[in-house]
């Protein structure tokens, strides 16, 4: 991982596809991902190695049993991601480290939400029938939006 750069958390990601290719865009920027267990594949599943193309052997990768322990070592630099959030994620603050999505099907858990009320942020969707994006494309939105933010190229 490049000093400087971002991590990335899947809270127990449900399709191979999308871990892939989110995979491959953190291995890309050079920033680490992190999965919490339990996820809905196996980390040898062929969707995911697919999709992560042959970049997987260069993703700095770590799994935990639980997300309690990596939300201690970011304190308070950690943005979560939810459809219902108001905030735009344009106003995380540069210091945030690490940029936690939730799973596919449910989001994030409850507790997450009562717990970090202000950490919460959403990317805006202009259409009322759409309830939220893919999280692969949500991930890249966000992660490339910090990282310009981090180098000073937009405030």
């Amino acid at each position: 991982m490049k000093q400087g750069h971002l991590h990335v958390c899947l809270y127990r990601p449900e399709i191979p596809q999308n871990t892939g290719n989110i995979g491959r865009l953190v291995a890309g920027s050079q920033c680490r991902l992190h999965l919490i267990r339990p996820f809905a594949f196996s980390t040898e599943d062929k969707n995911l190695r697919r999709a992560g193309l042959d970049y997987w052997p260069y993703l700095d990768l770590e799994i935990h049993d639980d997300i309690g322990e990596l939300l201690a070592q970011h304190g308070p630099r950690v943005a979560f991601f939810s459809a219902r959030s108001t905030r735009p994620y344009t106003d995380i603050p540069a210091e945030t480290d690490l940029l936690v999505f939730g799973q596919e099907t449910k989001g994030l858990p409850r507790e997450l939400h009562e717990t970090y009320p202000d950490n919460f942020y959403t990317i805006p969707i202009f259409h009322d029938k759409v309830r939220s994006l893919n999280v692969a494309n949500a991930v890249s939105i966000v992660l490339y939006h910090q990282l310009m933010k981090r180098l000073g190229e937009i405030r």
